[in-house]
């Protein structure tokens, strides 16, 4: 049952529908028998009319004035000055279609699932005796979704189908094909801000759209038209529905003629293979969802939202969680799609929250922590496009605004890759003003490689990106009077300090967050650059530089700093835990190789978690970073208060009316940090294993190095443990109760170590 999310009833509303996906089309299912809604969405359809230019013409003597506020011990003024640096706001993502089935009857028997390993959601029911069958899924390999319905009685398929949109749109029928086109709108207002006319639209501008589908049947007779298609006395059906977009790239503006969108979505159908499409679809599925898998105790018999319902302590829900994240980010993250946004690629707002944009000061990064140790390497693909049309962007938002070469990224993206700060000077500096965002995110491209070992992506994707974001860091660096480097203007990721006045402030001189990454970088350079055989002046200048970065503090009750000063935190159970980031997602804070920071770090987190019950994605991070401190039985009480308060009926997260799909990729990513631990010297097996999960196993979690391991437990103690090699080395690999034992492994190598107890 860990593969298997099913239920008694349809979907009550949007976000209790069943997700489907290849990464550019993404359908919500709710399973309806009478009105079935399919709604619809696609990666490139957003708001917007091309690339927006930053506007601001003083910037350095802005940035100037930062540096000397902070020097007179001014953080207020800082923090509002920079409101200056801010550009446009981010554009939103947004709904494409719903297709809407019509039939009658009232179903008995009734069963909705999603089947992970398939990719398919079923409803199966019965109506006067008769037994129906429909299916939903979205191929990757032939680019359309398809719904079918079967009947055990010949004839029994009466059906009437129409395509909607929220935005307006016109039919378009020809040769048996039925379809519509639209716009997007050309301009947006962010669903946080007020106006009186928040969505615009405009002829011939915004992202076009068309969307085509067309009816197979056996028996029966159909009819399409403007109203749409009509199936008559059918025996079986089936839809196979295409979308496209004029979207031409982040850095031109769109097409403008949507009918363009039209044709290309009908040339995929035209070549569409019926009788291989299941096949097809279930091959590239099965190809990646097997790669890996977690059991955990017993399955349960009763249905996904029963099981949420009851509570307590059900570990195979745990793992049924664990295996939809890995489902999820294959449906909204594949090899040429867009990156995984807020939302994955699932929305049915004009103005979601947020934008469903790219947040890069954690959400984005969280999407994809799962990829590489689960083995969704293709999946990781479209991040690493995304850090480059940033780069690209980057570079001009670094010389407009800081007068700097290499780029930068802050805290928000969309699709015409915005890296500048957003606001136009009427958001809080306490989000906007962290241009340190671009540098976390390249910390992802040094974990792909340690992951993969693949030194052609390290040269030819990764490095290049590196370079620019240590350029832009090294030439922000300024030296105080004491001969630190510090980074400024710095922030602690949307917290504030309160000021002695009492005022709240949030840019200071270089934040321990901002410590973490900048030193992570310039690590990651000089690993990137021995791996490569290359020995740059950038290096030499970042190896000298991290040096003198500021060091890491504690305050006087131990804890870490957030600040370079003890500042009273605004929130002190802040959803961000940025200072910890040496701990998690970084590497530099170990119990057993940093004692003194690992206790500084758990000093930190136990104030932080002393207060309100932390939101989805922060529920996520704070499993890794117990996880990190050995600490299995609170990390697993986050686990158990998640699911009990944060997610919908299918485990899609929801806190009131918020989806974030981050804390379903978070938790996938961070779940495993407490079987498999690789971020040090020593692969560490079960480090922080829970006592609520004495017996279960795992297949197919990576390690960093190129390995695969497969593990068995019971009675909380190991069983079997095999390990796969796709590069040869000799790693330190440390065993529950046994120690560390020494493995030398060549390229293909598969090795079964004994359990703890027979070596």
């Amino acid at each position: 049952m860990s593969h298997d999310l099913w239920f008694r009833t349809p979907a009550p509303d949007w976000f209790e529908a069943l997700p489907v996906g290849n990464g550019h089309l993404g359908a919500k299912v709710f399973g309806r028998v009478d009105e079935e809604r399919i709604a619809l969405n696609l990666d490139d359809v957003w708001s917007g009319d091309g690339p927006r230019t930053l506007n601001v013409t003083d910037g350095p003597s802005v940035l100037a004035d930062v540096r000397r506020l902070l020097a007179e011990g001014d953080q207020l003024a800082a923090t509002e000055r920079t409101r200056a640096l801010q550009g446009p706001l981010v554009e939103s993502y947004q709904p494409l279609a719903d297709l809407r089935i019509l039939s009658s009857g009232e179903p008995e028997e009734y069963r909705r699932s999603l089947d992970l390993e398939t990719g398919i959601v079923a409803v199966d029911y019965t109506v006067g005796g008769v037994r129906f069958r429909r299916e939903t899924y979205v191929s990757t390999p032939d680019q359309v979704m398809v719904w079918t319905i079967t009947a055990d009685e010949p004839g029994a398929i009466d059906l009437a189908l129409e395509l909607t949109s929220q935005h307006p749109v016109q039919v378009e029928v020809a040769d048996g094909t039925y379809g519509i086109v639209g716009h997007a709108p050309s301009e947006l207002t962010i669903e946080y801000r007020k106006s009186p006319d928040p969505i615009r639209y405009r002829d011939g501008h915004g992202i076009g759209f068309g969307v085509a589908l067309r009816v197979h049947s056996t028996g029966g007779t159909g009819d399409v038209g403007a109203a749409g298609v009509a199936v008559r006395g059918a025996d079986s059906v089936t839809v196979v529905l295409s979308a496209a977009s004029t979207f031409a790239g982040w850095s031109v503006p769109p097409g403008r003629d949507p009918l363009v969108a039209l044709r290309e979505a009908t040339a995929v159908l035209d070549v569409v293979a019926l009788d291989k499409l299941r096949e097809r679809h279930l091959e590239d599925h099965h190809r990646l969802y097997d790669r890996a898998e977690l059991q955990l105790g017993e399955p349960s018999e009763l249905p996904t939202d029963e099981r949420i319902k009851a509570g307590g302590n059900d570990p195979d829900l745990v793992a049924l969680m664990f295996n939809f994240g890995r489902y999820l980010l294959m449906a909204s993250s594949r090899p040429g799609t867009q990156a995984a946004n807020l939302q994955g690629i699932w929305n049915q707002d004009r103005r979601p929250m947020w934008a469903s944009d790219w947040t890069n000061n954690i959400n984005t990064q969280m999407n994809y922590w799962l990829a590489d140790l689960t083995g969704l390497t293709e999946c990781f693909d479209p991040l690493t496009d995304l850090l480059e049309g940033l780069a690209e962007s980057g570079a001009e938002t670094a010389r407009i605004l800081y007068d700097a070469p290499g780029w930068v990224s802050h805290h928000n993206a969309d699709i015409w890759r915005a890296t500048w700060p957003v606001g136009e000077g009427g958001d809080d500096p306490v989000w906007a003003m962290c241009a340190t965002c671009g540098v976390w995110l390249t910390a992802h491209l040094m974990e792909h490689y340690r992951f993969q070992q693949d030194l052609d992506f390290l040269r030819d994707r990764a490095y290049p990106l590196l370079a620019g974001a240590a350029e832009f860091v090294l030439a922000m660096l300024v030296e105080d009077r004491d001969g630190r480097l510090q980074f400024i203007p710095s922030t602690a990721p949307e917290h504030h300090f309160v000021l002695p006045s009492g005022d709240k402030a949030s840019v200071d001189l270089t934040t321990t967050y901002d410590i973490w990454v900048i030193r992570e970088l310039f690590s990651n350079l000089l690993e990137a650059e021995a791996a490569l055989g290359l020995a740059t002046d950038l290096a030499r200048e970042a190896r000298v530089a991290r040096e003198r970065l500021p060091e890491i503090r504690t305050a006087d009750d131990g804890r870490l700093l957030e600040w370079p000063t003890d500042w009273q935190p605004s929130e002190p159970d802040h959803r961000h835990q940025s200072h910890l980031y040496g701990l998690y997602p970084g590497a530099e804070i170990d119990p057993t190789r940093t004692p003194e920071w690992a206790s500084a770090a758990r000093k930190s987190l136990e104030v932080r978690t002393a207060g309100a019950k932390p939101g989805g994605w922060t529920s996520a991070w704070l499993v890794a970073l117990w996880a990190r401190l050995f600490e299995p039985e609170k990390a697993a009480a986050v686990i158990r208060d998640y699911l009990s308060r944060l997610v919908s009926d299918n485990l899609l997260h929801r806190d009131g009316d918020i989806f974030q799909i981050d804390a379903n990729f978070g938790m996938t990513g961070c779940i495993p940090e407490l079987l498999i631990q690789s971020h040090t010297d020593t692969i560490r097996l079960l480090p922080a294993l829970p006592s609520d999960w004495p017996d279960g196993s795992f297949r197919g979690l990576r390690a960093r190095g190129g390995l695969t391991f497969d593990v068995t437990w019971r009675e909380g103690k190991l069983t079997a443990v095999t390990v796969h090699a796709t590069h040869p080395g000799t790693f330190q690999i440390a065993l529950p109760a046994n120690g560390t034992t020494t493995v030398t492994l060549a390229a293909g190598d598969s090795r079964t170590l004994l359990p703890p107890a027979a070596i």
